[in-house]
């Protein structure tokens, strides 16, 4: 299998665990989170809605009296009920925007979701990070790089599933975008503006800004730099959150890191060792020299030695550091 169809595959089975996930919130749960307005509580145990009072909620199911038909969970409320597609019902239980949500069959397109602007729903932060940092470790990501995101505000875990939460903030500190990473499991918050997508400032202004397609991309840069004894913050790391080689705009992260440093002079893409890759990479420096012809900013594209991306080259990079550890031991 060559790595296009290995991907694609893991992207089927990442669907089917956020499904799975979904599934597991009762409507009583979903309810008191996400929309405590609409819950009425009739008894110690009995609760129905203000859209419909024919509709108990008890002991862990529900109800529909008048179209006489029950179920256990929100997922089947909002498909049911409020008549959501799946992919949008996934994404209002989750508070995630799914990047690989399952096509609908030929014929049959699904229920579009509400195009009115989406409010902002942050994954619920938990008391503890150590699921968190466990699946970052597990990519190779280094724990003192994890600790440093974490300090400032940056990375945390998300409550209950204890996936890595990524955010970017605005010039007041104002969370505006989160995105999720974990076990089988990759979205973007839902009402996310990419505007204020994930990135790490230099330690010192260096006019030097480094891209990269992904959070755990940019994070495993961070940590080769650690490992070959350099300064991992020495420039601005950002995270575009996806790039495409059609490209006819700046991204907007890129286009807002220019307005709020515009004395950049270097810019380095570390996208993907693809197609894709090198097409965003062209077409940002395209992109930048008809922008800002009156300033020089070198643009230039620098894809991993060897791997898809830069956390698989850091992880080859680990096991052939700890291969020649290894034979060190055995002499």
């Amino acid at each position: 299998m060559n790595f296009m169809n290995s991907k694609m595959s893991r992207r089927r089975w990442a669907d089917k665990k956020t499904l799975a996930k979904a599934r597991e919130m009762d409507l009583l749960t979903y309810l008191q989170h996400y929309e405590p307005d609409e819950l009425v509580q009739l008894s110690s145990n009995t609760y129905t809605t203000k859209t419909h009072d024919s509709l108990k909620i008890s002991n862990g199911k529900w109800y529909w009296w008048t179209q006489g038909f029950g179920r256990v969970s929100a997922l089947d409320y909002l498909i049911e009920v409020r008549k959501m597609s799946l992919s949008c019902a996934v994404e209002q239980i989750l508070g995630q925007r799914l990047y690989y949500p399952r096509p609908a069959p030929a014929g049959r397109p699904s229920p579009p979701c509400n195009t009115s602007p989406k409010e902002f729903i942050l994954p619920r932060k938990s008391k503890t990070t150590h699921r968190m940092a466990a699946y970052l470790m597990k990519r190779g990501i280094d724990p003192a790089i994890i600790k440093h995101c974490h300090d400032l505000g940056l990375l945390y875990e998300s409550d209950p599933y204890g996936n890595a939460v990524f955010v970017g903030k605005d010039g007041n500190g104002v969370i505006r975008y989160a995105a999720s990473r974990g076990e089988n499991f990759m979205g973007e918050a839902s009402g996310s503006k990419k505007r204020y997508s994930f990135g790490v400032p230099a330690a010192t202004p260096s006019g030097t800004i480094q891209l990269f397609e992904s959070p755990i991309d940019l994070l495993s840069y961070a940590t080769l730099m650690k490992l070959h004894r350099r300064d991992p913050w020495q420039d601005d790391l950002l995270s575009l959150s996806g790039v495409s080689k059609a490209m006819q705009k700046l991204p907007a992260a890129l286009e807002r890191h220019f307005e709020r440093t515009p004395n950049t002079h270097t810019v380095i893409c570390r996208f993907d060792n693809d197609e894709t890759g090198r097409m965003a990479a062209a077409a940002i420096q395209e992109l930048l020299s008809v922008l800002c012809p009156q300033t020089s900013v070198d643009v230039t594209s620098r894809c991993p030695p060897s791997g898809a991306d830069y956390n698989e080259y850091l992880c080859e990079r680990l096991k052939q550091i700890k291969t020649r550890r290894n034979e060190v031991i055995m002499r």
